[in-house]
């Protein structure tokens, strides 16, 4: 069973998937918006032409890749759909939400990141700049990617992001 993560938790994704992960994935959701949403934008969403009308939900998942000193070493999203070392990929950006389940996915291959790389940090962000409490039903996950099975989920839209 799927640990429910609270704002600000920390977990052991090795001890919550019931032993050694060489594959995950984050998945990112959310629902079409169904009527006027909160249009303030966000500066990404002004300047790349979104939060300006329309009912458009565009949520974004990103992941960063760290060294030992914290330091970026390379950064996986919708503009760079794959790390310069391949081993973790994103599938694409949803620009509306359509569709059941998963509307954004990044694969990781544990066992291809460089040795160099102590930490992947997951993001999620509102590119058309709603709030995550307007958004319904948004929530991210990892999976266990051998199995198919949720290993953490967090609700974005009663969590507040």
């Amino acid at each position: 069973m799927a640990v429910s993560l609270q704002k600000g938790q920390k977990i052991s994704l090795s001890k919550e998937a019931g032993g050694e992960l060489t594959q995950v994935k984050l998945g990112l959701g959310w629902d079409v918006a169904q009527g006027p949403q909160d249009k303030k934008g966000g500066f990404l969403g002004k300047l790349f032409g979104g939060g300006s009308g329309g009912d458009s939900i565009d949520l974004d998942a990103s992941c960063i890749m760290f060294d030992a000193n914290k330091q970026a070493v390379d950064a996986i999203w919708f503009s760079q759909l794959k790390s310069k070392d391949g081993s973790i990929v994103h599938t694409g950006d949803n620009r509306t939400g359509d569709g059941d389940g998963d509307d954004e996915v990044i694969n990781v291959d544990l066992s291809k990141v460089p040795a160099n790389v102590t930490s992947l940090v997951f993001t999620v962000n509102s590119f058309t700049g709603q709030t995550f409490e307007t958004v319904e039903n948004a929530f991210c996950r990892i999976v266990n990617a051998n199995n198919n099975s949720e290993v953490a989920r967090y609700n974005l839209s009663a969590q507040g992001g």
